[in-house]
């Protein structure tokens, strides 16, 4: 592994696969690389690129949200000849001019996890059905609280840019629980009562905790904990802890990692929604050879704009109508 530096801009980490066919390149480029789920999409596009003879360069960003080192990332790939790149975007309209100007190049882009703004700024996307996972987790918190009426909800997001994997899991988590969503590409314009306020949180667990922390100062009977990911479910919860509310809230996630799993398990996390940063990696990695052998680019899945990589509930209390798995199942499915 060696750190490369583009003119003035932030480092970018590269790590360059070793086995490789002449002429047949990829870049991965994730949004860091300390984020158990992009670990894991590192580790099934190194994975797959090895499998199918692929030099494959990976650059990440030191923070989520780090636009910059992205769009040096793009042009170092522009720049070496790659065949496709796999970006999780940190910004995903920042990001669409770059990524435009490697189209415009030759080079297959492809989303994971996070879509571009618009969609088809990408050649294609492979991501979770990020707002069906927030809807279940959503529905599922409805299901559980006594009474949803009475809930006192905590948003605890990404990052201010609201980017669509932010808005979509929120969205999708507050229409579930049967709550006016007003504009379905934005966050924080709803006026139901019920919600104590939003805040951010970076994907990170000490981002977790100061923003439960601002939203218990605002309203300290918070009772319902929704969170962008498991980390900053884990970071909620130690804030809940510390002030003796543990047993006070709900708190539902999306990601599916080993360690959030875990949580499932010991009653930290209720339930999460399980995503497949593996199979989206390696997947794409397969549509970037199909594409340099025959110029063939991915198709979306029937009915949506993008391909479908699959999500699953995870909880240890199932709810009557809305399919999970236990928190034992989902370990021999979980990654991180």
């Amino acid at each position: 592994m060696k750190t490369l530096f583009a003119g003035s801009a932030l480092a970018l980490v590269l790590c360059a696969g070793t086995a490789y066919a002449e002429d047949t390149s990829a870049c991965l480029i994730t949004k860091t690389d300390t984020n158990p789920f992009f670990v894991k999409m590192k580790e099934g596009a190194s994975a797959k690129a090895d499998e199918l003879g692929i030099e494959l360069n990976t650059y990440a960003g030191k923070i989520d949200g780090d636009v910059e080192t992205q769009v040096a990332a793009v042009e170092s790939c522009i720049a070496a000849g790659a065949k496709g790149i796999l970006i999780t975007p940190s910004d995903s309209r920042a990001l669409t001019p770059v990524v435009g100007k490697a189209r415009e190049a030759g080079l297959l882009v492809i989303a994971l996890d996070t879509p571009f703004e618009p969609i088809d700024a990408a050649d294609a996307t492979f991501a979770t059905d990020n707002f069906l996972a927030g809807e279940l987790i959503g529905k599922w918190a409805a299901a559980k609280m006594e009474d949803p009426s009475k809930a006192k909800i905590a948003l605890l997001d990404l990052n201010p840019s609201q980017v669509s994997v932010d808005y979509l899991r929120d969205n999708g988590f507050l229409n579930g629980f049967g709550i006016d969503i007003k504009d379905p590409t934005k966050m924080g314009d709803e006026d139901d009562p019920r919600i104590v306020g939003n805040d951010v949180t970076n994907g990170n667990e000490e981002g977790g905790r100061t923003a439960m922390e601002n939203l218990l100062q605002k309203d300290p009977g918070v009772n319902l904990v929704y969170t962008i990911n498991e980390p900053a479910a884990a970071g909620a919860y130690e804030a809940l802890k510390a002030v003796g509310l543990e047993d006070q809230a709900l708190i539902v996630s999306v990601d599916g990692g080993c360690p959030g799993v875990r949580n499932v398990e010991a009653g930290v996390i209720g339930a999460t929604s399980m995503q497949f940063p593996l199979k989206m990696a390696s997947m794409g990695i397969e549509a970037i050879k199909a594409f340099a052998d025959s110029g063939e680019k991915p198709q979306a899945s029937e009915g949506l704009e993008f391909t479908n990589t699959g999500v699953e509930l995870v909880t240890d209390q199932p709810v009557d109508g809305i399919p999970s798995i236990t928190s034992q199942e989902a370990l021999e499915k979980c990654w991180g």
